[in-house]
């Protein structure tokens, strides 16, 4: 096969080690060929083939980026509670009074699909043009099962529009709706009797919320281990407000990552190691809830692997950039630029069980980004990782 077009970079990070230099897999003057939705060649710019279409950029070429947890279906606004927050009030206190992830459930239940469809592809419009072309998708905004089903299809319709790889998640277990505050059972058994049957056929993994204020360990362990069952993988939302245990008990199931873990203790890190889970960092929360980080050392001593992540929805995490996420990954909690880099794409294409995406190998999908850096700037994986947003500079973006 001939191909199509050739992309020349001072600097190609294949994320193979096998490949190049370094955990990263860097090759320098660099070029690689794309055809027929493959990776045809790569190599030393000055052997790359001809093609019809040629381009000769100052950046850096890096897999399509994966960002493995958003909230990127939802309606309505939360601006008003960022000003609240502004002034100091709590984000549990906010959620405890029925705002928070219940405000938007409310403006999300009202919508139609075809609305969802609208607002998440621009969204996710938003991301590709900022380097990524897979994105996991969480519902979680319907808390009944006909809106939580409209939701995971919304996402799947919306990838499509926006031209990215969509992964679904269903969260179901986001919040107990206001309608079951007086008994949280009924709700546990509408979630496993009337929403994961209806959901799992629209769902790649099931994700929980355990923490102070959403689902207990108990509650999220039932609901993890039915979604499992159902053939879905397994995630949780873990640590972030208070310690609970939740890493542990997901990583016992077999969970591919626990997400946030600003509280996770030894026992929990322990368990994802000896469990193969994945800690996704979430620095967009931590920041806009001005949270302590996550015991980065620790996780990165035991072996856990760290993706990075948005987690872009409408209140905690109201970020639209994973290269910007990569920075403050690094910045606020210390993450190393290769773990930051690798956190955004194979790391976590692992997460979302997408081995083929996050990497590039001949043969491999043509998932390709290159970001162009500011004049003078040396194409470093430094640089890259230095500028917030890489400086918000010219991205490129080819998805197969």
């Amino acid at each position: 096969m001939d191909p199509e077009r050739v992309v020349h970079v001072p600097l190609l990070l294949t994320m193979d080690p096998a490949l190049g230099d370094g955990a990263l897999g860097a090759v320098r003057d660099a070029a690689i060929a794309l055809g027929g939705g493959q990776v045809l060649w790569m190599g030393p710019g000055r052997e790359a083939p001809s093609a019809p279409e040629v381009h000769h950029l100052h950046g850096v070429a890096l897999p399509g980026l994966v960002d493995c947890h958003t909230h990127t279906v939802w309606a309505g606004s939360r601006a008003d509670e960022f000003l609240r927050r502004l002034d100091g009030v709590p984000y549990t206190q906010i959620l405890e009074e029925g705002g928070g992830i219940l405000s938007t459930v409310g403006a999300t239940v009202a919508a139609s699909e075809d609305e969802l469809v609208s607002l998440a592809a621009a969204r996710l419009a938003r991301l590709r043009a900022r380097g990524v072309t897979t994105v996991e998708v969480k519902s979680g905004y319907g808390l009944q099962a006909d809106a939580e089903a409209r939701m995971l299809r919304a996402a799947r319709r919306a990838g499509q529009q926006a031209g990215v790889r969509v992964v679904t998640t269903f969260l179901g277990a986001h919040a107990v709706p206001a309608r079951h505050r007086g008994d949280r059972a009924a709700y546990v058994r509408e979630l496993l009797e009337e929403q994961l049957p209806l959901c799992a056929p629209h769902a790649d993994f099931i994700d929980a919320y355990v923490d102070r204020g959403a689902f207990t360990v108990d509650e999220g362990e039932r609901i993890l281990a039915a979604g499992k069952a159902a053939g879905l993988g397994v995630r949780v939302h873990a640590e972030q407000v208070a310690f609970t245990g939740a890493a542990a008990m997901a990583a016992r199931l077999g969970a591919r990552s626990a997400d946030h873990l600003e509280r996770v203790d030894a026992a929990g890190i322990e368990a994802m190691a000896t469990h193969g889970t994945i800690g996704v960092m979430l620095p967009g929360a931590m920041l806009y809830l001005r949270d302590d980080p996550p015991p980065v050392e620790a996780l990165r001593e035991a072996g856990v692997p760290l993706a990075v992540a948005t987690d872009w929805n409408p209140g905690s995490s109201p970020v639209a950039c994973l290269l910007s996420c990569a920075t403050l990954a690094a910045v606020t909690m210390r993450l190393t630029v290769e773990e930051a880099l690798r956190g955004i794409t194979c790391v976590a294409a692992d997460v979302l069980d997408q081995p083929d995406r996050g990497r590039l190998r001949v043969g491999g999908p043509a998932d390709l980004t290159v970001v162009e850096l500011l004049p003078g700037e040396p194409a470093t994986p430094g640089a890259l990782v230095q500028h917030l947003g890489a400086a918000y500079g010219p991205v490129h973006t080819w998805v197969s």
